[in-house]
């Protein structure tokens, strides 16, 4: 198998003398910290002390600032206090699917000028691999801290990961996103968060210093950026309590419980009347009560000024002011509290207490990263250096991540993988992103990478004499087309791989899309492309929401097709070994591809569940009821693999010995259920289904494949999903290899739905297992 080669990057002799240089200047650039023990000015202060706990720590410092020094630290440019010795600090760094120098906490121009840009997270989501998710998450929190020991980051604190649904396909961030489920996002979020700040994959092994802190974002119902005239900073999303607790809170739910992150950021918008950053029963009810968070909470960059400025929530600044911090938010990312706060305070608007309050969660977590603890060189992360960004591993790590995303969406008549000849094929690469700048293939919010190679590069690695041709003028905007250019290239060789697709000119953060189609010129390209060549040809799709293809889909001049999303700073190379055979093709759509015309839906409409009397389709696989280019879920790969149900543990779940049942009107019938609510922990426990499937690999390639375990509910409508997934999991075949793949399902979590009144409920009934074709009965009684 050909992988990556360090030849295309640094010779080995270049890389031990660069990490000598790197590792010299980390000597000489100490990071920032507070307590230097070597300053008896502030070695005594009992906030030093680090056998102290941190919320005694924490009270003293506070204890010793004056109003205004108070004041200063709770934005996100918080300034130095000198007499104390502490350094300044910024809370906004990124980290989405690599180290970025985007908010000013992070900085590139010292003698680390570049981090790993893994795929971005739409195209990692297409892996349905938890411990990969955890992998990338950790490699990167090993980079941030590197980057830090190296004196270039006045922060450690990383507003990543994006954790929203995916519900809309025309939303520019989407492609931030793990995709459109909740179950599937959820352990995203808990992966990531977990790798990022030090923990182990199954959690709880986090003890004393973070690595790097994560926040999760943005809480909550935020998927809307600019839509035809509809802005972020002032969309009220109006979501049913229904839609609430099964589609849009349980990430930041499972982020909190079980990732155990120790940041969350309150969205923009508003959700029924309330601006998020301004709303109590989310942020100190739920996230702080219910799910016992106990990190800090910011806003989005210049989201409270939006409480009086645009929204009109607040009568006045200080109202404003007053209204964040007491719903909870500790740190605002911008100067409206720099600028509002002490008035606020004059005026009587906001107590000290708030004020106080905020600050302990702020310094508390800057503890937690410990950056209060004396030199962090000498500390647990201290042995983290240069050498470990941009590392071998972490590079190999981005190429895993982008070879096993990659999903194939077509093969006819078994076009690929291209043959490997000698001598070789002669081949055409055409199209706007054959050639692109090779940042295109890293999405938004994307730092320096370490390797810069464009696809067509990736294609000459295996047929030297590849020939190019853009077919567009402008980039993916495509407003123009060179097809008769195209077409006479394409008549010349064995085989054409055309590179289209989006860019971020077409789709990110403020510019959601308002169609689903291909732009400008670029099915016209494809279609006379296709029409002159001697073989059918292969697309590849460089995007991060869906596109309707459904013309090339049924095109038998369209031999193959390939959804590249935007695959990272090796992205070249692992497309180039799926169409070469060098890679089996194993991921799966975490979206559903919709068609052109699902752009009548209002993007400004939240629910989910369709609404038949209406026309309303409804939204994602778990509630879409109309035509679809792709479903969640689909992928092909160079292989064919068989499923079948080995064990069930239990076929018949009886809930009669628990709490009181229910009865709930249906239209003509009437149905038993059981409040979760009212079911004890024990129960629940008691109630576990252990699945075994087993998986065969029929073909001659080993592959990576994602087994992916659905729930269908007996009695489809009454606001169930039609279908919802509820377990999946990565597994390697060799050719031929079986292999067997467990599952546990709680009952609680994973066979109940959410009613109108936003509680989970478990129905009376048949419910089916799905894996591929393959079904289990599963039967609930009450």
């Amino acid at each position: 198998m050909t992988l990556y080669s360090d030849s295309m990057a640094l010779s080995p002799l270049l890389f031990t003398i660069i990490s000598f240089l790197l590792l010299f200047q980390l000597q000489a650039t100490p990071p920032p910290f507070a307590c230097d023990f070597s300053d008896p000015s502030t070695r005594s202060y009992p906030f030093c002390n680090p056998k102290l706990p941190i919320a005694q720590r924490v009270r003293d410092l506070v204890s010793r600032l004056t109003l205004d020094e108070k004041l200063s630290q709770l934005v996100n440019k918080a300034p130095p206090i000198p007499r104390l010795g502490i350094p300044r600090y910024q809370w906004w760094s990124e980290a989405l699917h690599g180290v970025a120098g985007i908010g000013g906490g992070i900085f590139f121009n010292g003698t680390i000028t570049s981090a790993t840009s893994f795929p971005q997270v739409i195209l990692t989501a297409a892996t349905f691999d938890s411990h990969l998710w955890y992998r990338i998450g950790h490699a990167i929190g090993i980079e941030a801290r590197a980057i830090y020991n190296a004196g270039q980051a006045i922060g450690m604190t990383f507003w990543a990961p994006n954790i929203n649904i995916f519900r809309d396909p025309r939303w520019g961030r989407g492609q931030e996103t793990a995709g459109e489920d909740p179950l599937m996002t959820s352990n995203y979020a808990v992966s990531y968060v977990r790798g990022l700040q030090g923990d182990s994959f199954q959690g709880g092994t986090l003890r004393g210093h973070l690595q790097a802190s994560a926040c999760c974002k943005h809480f909550t119902a935020y998927d809307l950026d600019n839509w035809k005239g509809v802005n972020r900073f002032v969309f009220d999303a109006r979501v049913s309590l229904q839609d609430l607790a099964d589609t849009y809170q349980p990430p930041f739910k499972s982020c909190i419980e079980e990732g155990h992150a120790s940041g969350i950021m309150c969205a923009y918008n508003r959700v029924n009347g309330v601006p998020n950053c301004a709303d109590y029963n989310l942020l100190t009810n739920i996230a702080r009560k219910q799910w016992d968070f106990d990190g800090y909470i910011t806003s989005d960059c210049g989201a409270v000024s939006l409480l009086h400025d645009e929204q009109g929530y607040a009568k006045s600044p200080e109202d404003a002011v007053s209204d964040v911090l007491r719903a909870g938010m500790d740190v605002e990312c911008g100067s409206y509290l720099t600028e509002h706060a002490k008035s606020a305070v004059l005026k009587k608007k906001l107590a000290t207490s708030e004020i106080d309050r905020a600050l302990h969660n702020l310094f508390s977590i800057r503890m937690r990263l410990g950056l209060f603890d004396g030199d962090p060189i000498k500390l647990p992360f201290g042995f983290i250096g240069p050498n470990n960004v941009c590392s071998k591993e972490h590079r190999y790590l981005a190429l895993e991540a982008a070879r096993n995303g990659i999903v194939l969406l077509k093969n006819q008549h078994s076009l690929l993988p291209l043959p490997k000849t000698n001598p070789p094929i002669s081949l055409a690469v055409i199209g706007p992103n054959a050639n692109a700048s090779p940042l295109t293939l890293l999405g938004n919010y994307a730092g320096p990478p370490c390797n810069q190679l464009t696809l067509l590069q990736g294609f000459q690695h295996y047929v030297k004499d590849t020939l190019y041709h853009p077919g567009c003028d402008g980039g993916a905007k495509c407003p123009f087309a060179h097809i008769d250019q195209a077409v006479q290239l394409a008549s010349k060789v064995d085989y054409v791989v055309m590179v289209m697709g989006l860019d971020q000119s077409q789709e990110k953060e403020e510019r959601d899309r308002v169609h689903l189609d291909l732009p400008g010129k670029q099915l016209e390209l494809i279609n006379a492309v296709a029409k002159a060549s001697k073989k059918p040809v292969i697309l590849v799709l460089l995007c991060g929401g869906p596109v309707d293809i459904s013309s090339a889909k049924y095109n038998n001049k369209v031999g193959g097709i390939l959804w590249a999303g935007y695959p990272g700073e090796l992205g070249a190379i692992a497309l180039a070994q799926i169409i070469f055979g060098d890679h089996n093709p194993g991921g799966r759509l975490p979206i559903t591809w919709y068609p052109k015309d699902y752009i009548k839906v209002p993007m400004t409409d939240m629910r989910m569940r369709a609404d038949p009397s209406s026309g309303y389709p409804g939204r994602t696989y778990r509630f879409y009821t109309g035509p679809k280019v792709y479903e969640f879920g689909f992928g092909l790969s160079y292989t064919k693999y068989s499923y079948e149900f080995v064990s069930v543990t239990h076929d018949k779940l009886h809930f009669s010995h628990s709490s009181t049942h229910f009865m709930l009107q249906n239209s003509s019938e009437t149905l038993r259920y059981k409040l979760v609510s009212e079911l004890s922990e024990e129960a629940c426990k008691s109630m576990a289904v252990s699945v075994t499937v087993g998986v065969q690999n029929h073909g001659s390639m080993v592959g990576k494949h994602p087994v992916l375990l659905f729930l269908k509910h007996g009695r489809q409508g009454n606001g169930n999903p039609m279908k919802q997934l509820v377990g999946f999991e990565s597994v390697l075949l060799d050719a031929g290899e079986k292999v067997h793949v467990g599952f546990e399902l709680s009952p609680c979590e994973h066979m109940s739905r959410a009613n109108e009144e936003g509680s989970l409920v478990i129905e009376e009934g048949s419910h089916l297992l799905l894996v591929g074709d393959v079904e289990y009965p599963i039967h609930v009684i009450v």
